[in-house]
């Protein structure tokens, strides 16, 4: 068995068996196998794809080349994960709420490489925030208050983080049977017991089609089933961005306000249902009961209660929380409904002005970032607000903001948040 014959047997559209995929996989981790053959079998994936058969291989084999984490005296343990997308900030509002239902959330989350951070990014924009803690201490920390949020620890599934790196500068990125793979490889080393995904699509999401959303969701939840896991997936609108902050201290402020009931519309709604989800899992109770705990939880106080706790835990401090002094208004140049936001150019140019990164080793403004004052179906007057932009070492050309609207005569039809629940 050579790397040649099975990027080859893939070309051709045939079945890699188990022991090819392992071979491949572990062979390229000990550095037998280069980049350059690593790249064209992930090339042959993309273009001719796998069976779910292979795919559970595949991602059994990533799995097993680190370590895993065991959570069974914390059990049950319910975990989240999102596909990403444009100010996506629902972890940091999720973790506290759910927990404050009494549900254990342990959950290692990512850094962001893209439009703006990921969780643990946003996480750090609060002052002093530690996202590296030992096992021991993560373990007790969620016995103790139910909920801790932490980067990657230990050695969990070193063949995604090899090959993820080289997925994303070789444009296999959007492989269905690879990014199902590398998530359930991440998710069931981290020892959950269940597992809510949202799955984002449209614009600014991975996943640009609602069928190609819905394929990978399926294939998801059969992983799961595969491993006795639970895994329930969201199909969720990424055509705009979600709520109105796009940056990693504004975002914390956004999830705040809508721990305390005061968040913007499309994120209340997105949160409360994912979160519904969880408790209902996480304590085995009806959607219904669950639903009312979790909006209990957000007009009592508790939720936000949690997440201050939480992040004192952590050590971070919410008094010190930095936005930059640097803000410029654009205002629109019509009158109209807004039709259309191109989430995507939004998340360039927020990355673009530091909010986010290129290249891992890229350093991240915290301060810096995009506020909407309006979304898409709302009515916008000539020379009213459209956004805000908190900059500090780089400006944004007015056009280049304006060209990501598109404002119209007749209001739009407003679209489906949650688009479809999979089991």
């Amino acid at each position: 068995m050579t790397i040649i014959d099975i990027i080859t047997k893939k070309k051709n559209k045939e079945n890699l068996t188990y022991e090819e995929i392992k071979y491949a996989v572990d062979e390229y981790i000990k550095g037998n196998i280069k980049d350059y053959q690593m790249s064209s079998l992930l090339m042959a994936i993309t273009i001719q794809g796998m069976t779910d058969e292979e795919t559970f291989d595949l991602t059994d084999v990533m799995l097993k080349s680190g370590e895993t984490i065991d959570l069974d005296n914390i059990q049950p343990v319910v975990d989240k994960h999102s596909t990403g997308g444009v100010g996506d900030k629902t972890t940091l509002i999720l973790a506290p709420l759910v927990a404050s239902c009494g549900v254990n959330i342990a959950k290692m989350s990512g850094r962001g490489l893209g439009f703006t951070g990921g969780t643990i990014d946003k996480l750090e924009s609060i002052p002093g925030f530690k996202t590296s803690i030992d096992l021991k201490r993560f373990k007790e920390q969620v016995k103790n208050i139910n909920v801790a949020v932490v980067g990657q620890m230990g050695n969990l599934v070193p063949a995604d983080k090899k090959i993820y790196a080289l997925r994303d500068v070789t444009g296999t990125v959007e492989s269905i049977p690879l990014i199902a793979s590398s998530i359930m490889s991440k998710k069931l080393a981290s020892g959950a017991s269940s597992i809510v995904i949202d799955v984002k699509v449209g614009n600014g999401a991975l996943m640009k089609t609602e069928e190609n959303a819905k394929k990978l969701a399926k294939l998801l939840v059969k992983i799961g089933k595969k491993y006795n896991k639970k895994v329930v997936c969201f199909i969720t609108d990424m055509d705009e961005p979600l709520g109105y902050a796009i940056g990693n201290s504004l975002e914390v402020l956004e999830s705040i306000n809508t721990l305390i009931g005061k968040g913007p519309k499309d994120l209340t709604e997105l949160v409360i249902e994912l979160a519904t989800h969880m408790v209902s899992i996480g304590k085995n109770i009806d959607i219904e009961e669950a639903k009312k705990q979790v909006i209990e939880n957000i007009n009592n106080g508790k939720a936000y209660e949690k997440f201050k706790e939480f992040v004192k835990e952590q050590e971070g401090n919410l008094n010190q929380i930095k936005i930059s002094k640097n803000i410029e208004t654009i205002k629109s140049k019509k009158e109209g409904y807004i039709s259309h936001i191109n989430a995507l150019e939004l998340g360039e140019i927020a990355r673009n002005i530091g909010a986010g990164r290129l290249n891992k080793e890229d350093n991240i403004d915290f301060e810096v970032g995009i506020v909407l004052n309006k979304k898409v179906g709302d009515h916008i007057k000539k020379d009213e607000e459209l956004l805000k932009i908190y900059y500090n070492n780089k400006k944004v050309q007015e056009k280049e903001i304006l060209d990501c609207f598109k404002i119209t005569k007749t209001q739009p039809e407003k679209k489906e948040l949650i688009k479809a629940i999979i089991k």
